[in-house]
């Protein structure tokens, strides 16, 4: 089945791709994988000849270091996917966790000469005609883009990030093989498919494909700033739109202290204990309240500013939680926070679905999870912790957490370890517990629960509504017999079985009845062959009725006693 797939790849240039992919798991000691998806008769029958020497310091690196490093040098796409495996700790453990947080977004930088040409296009002039000054040398340079600092005509520091040329064709070439492989692991591994691979690859190609559309994040960035537009706390840049599009945008440059320059906070006179809060109110904010936060909240993409104001940067990966989810979220936190371990196991099972696990097991596990923070006292407790012994709980039943809530999993443990950074007192849960009181007093408000019985009364007149319809439906398909119903009762099952027994055993008693008598018959005739004075023929009727006879009974014999069992 691999070779399948494999040998139906949409485009020559994706067997290039395949190609080099296939030689970076081969140096890193995965010959045996190539093999295994049918990646090697493909390539050679592509013209592309591998030699299978393996790298044997390479190859005897532990395997999550190994795995790690092939995607680091398999490219763009593959060093996002780790990142986003990162957030897996319900699918990792943490020895997988820490080796996929070490891939950095960093590659070497474009020269400026590569992207003139491309700034060119986008700009519909010469980047020397828009900007007054714009310097060649990268800020930073990630995997997809790579940022320039640069001055507007009317002297307002801008930032200008740009994607780097030719990246879509190799990330798309990327992403169908990841497609191809999702399908592969899903249909050969029934282990691997409770993890649901096809639909981990799906939400990484939906948000990659985001993230190269740079206009993506600027939207994203707007968003976020109209949610904080009354709190002066917290600095979203503002977007330059005229000179913002796929391939490039432009944003208010941020002069303040990087997130991770702890010693430049000291000196700067900032309070790190109020920094710590308001970053953590506003991630909470962001997560509990408004459904759509910034999924990497680490200390390169913060700044802090002057009079304790921090600002927020890079809204290329962001993520969404419904209002059920939210609602779902909630009640795990605050069964987590006060210790109510039903609720939490409520809302598991809800996540875990149709999930054939044993509940009373999962129950007590809860029971031993949240008791252990019993007496804890809130400043002691560690909400990284708890939710790593969470993650661990769900690996161990082979839960696998909605892929919607591993950026909020991941954002959370980040979060508040960048707090503690700025302030070894700083308490998650303190936090937390406005956020959770707000969010439960909200759902039994006057007009919350009137909206709610509002919905219920539509949705009632919607049913009674459609009803006339759906009859009609029922009607019609009944009458043109395309009505099927399906009715699957056990008892049924084995009643049909047992008549079928004993329509058998009816049939070979009149076989039976049929040999005797007409070996009877037989036997009055004088003609044909003997056997001991009597006719053959006869003698071999009455031996089959015999054996027969035997038979019958032995089976009715074992049925009596199976069916008192």
């Amino acid at each position: 089945m691999p070779s399948v797939f494999w040998e139906t790849l949409s485009t020559v240039h994706d067997l290039g791709r395949l190609h080099a992919i296939a030689s970076i798991l081969i140096r890193y000691g995965f010959s045996d994988m190539v093999r295994r998806l049918g990646m090697a008769n493909v390539l050679e029958r592509g013209g592309k000849m591998l030699h299978w020497q393996e790298a044997g310091e390479l190859a005897r690196l532990e395997p999550p270091a190994r795995v790690r490093r092939a995607l680091e040098e398999m490219g763009p796409t593959f060093i996002k996917l780790g990142q986003i495996l990162a957030t897996r700790m319900d699918l990792f453990s943490p020895e997988w966790i820490a080796e996929f947080e070490k891939m950095q977004d960093r590659a070497p930088a474009v020269p400026f000469t590569e992207i003139r040409q491309q700034l060119l296009e986008d700009l519909g002039a010469a980047p020397e005609e828009v900007f007054a000054e714009l310097v060649p040398e990268p800020l930073a340079a990630g995997s997809i883009a790579q940022v320039h600092r640069a001055r507007l005509r009317n002297g307002e520091d801008v930032i200008i990030k740009v994607r780097r040329p030719g990246i879509r064709p190799i990330v798309e070439a990327d992403l169908r093989l990841l497609q191809r492989l999702a399908k592969i692991v899903e249909a050969e591994s029934p282990e691997m498919s409770r993890f649901r691979p096809r639909e981990v690859v799906r939400q990484f190609t939906l948000s990659l494909r985001r993230e190269l559309n740079l206009a993506m994040e600027c939207r994203n960035s707007e968003r976020i700033g109209r949610n904080f537009s009354d709190n002066s706390e917290i600095v979203i840049p503002k977007v330059y739109w005229k000179w913002t599009g796929e391939r490039m945008n432009v944003q208010e440059a941020v002069n303040g202290i990087p997130g991770r320059d702890l010693e430049a906070v000291e000196q700067a006179g900032l309070d790190r204990k109020i920094l710590a809060r308001r970053g953590a109110r506003a991630v909470l904010k962001m997560i509990l309240e408004d459904g759509f936060f910034h999924a990497d909240p680490h200390q390169g993409n913060i700044f802090y500013l002057l009079e304790n104001r921090i600002a927020i940067i890079d809204f290329g990966m962001v993520g969404r939680l419904s209002a059920d989810r939210r609602r779902q979220v909630v009640d795990l936190l605050h069964g987590l926070v006060e210790r109510e371990s039903d609720r939490v196991v409520e809302v598991l099972l809800d996540w875990a679905g149709a999930a054939n696990i044993d509940q009373d097991s999962l129950r007590l596990e809860i029971d031993g999870l949240v008791d252990q923070y019993h007496g804890v006292p809130l400043k002691e407790l560690n909400i990284s912790t708890i939710l790593s012994d969470l993650t661990t709980l769900l690996r161990d039943y082979h839960l696998a957490l909605p892929p919607d809530l591993t950026l909020m999993t991941k954002s959370l443990i980040t979060l508040e370890g960048m707090g503690r950074q700025l302030d070894p007192d700083f308490d998650m849960v303190t936090e937390f517990s406005p956020f959770l009181r707000r969010a439960l007093l909200a759902r039994s408000a006057p007009d919350a629960l009137v909206k709610k019985g509002w919905q219920a009364v539509t949705d009632g007149l919607d049913i009674l509504t459609g009803l006339p319809q759906d009859l009609r439906h029922l009607l019609r398909s009944a009458r043109s017999g395309k009505l099927q119903v399906h009715v699957d009762v056990t008892r049924l099952e084995r009643f049909g079985h047992q008549l079928d027994r004993a329509t058998s055993r009816l049939t070979m008693g009149v076989v039976i009845a049929a040999l005797i008598i007409g070996s009877s018959i037989v036997m009055t005739v004088d003609r044909g062959p003997v056997c001991f004075g009597f006719p053959l023929l006869g003698l071999l009727g009455f031996l089959s009725a015999a054996v027969a006879g035997v038979w019958l009974l032995i089976s009715i014999r074992r049925s009596g006693k199976s069916s008192r069992e």
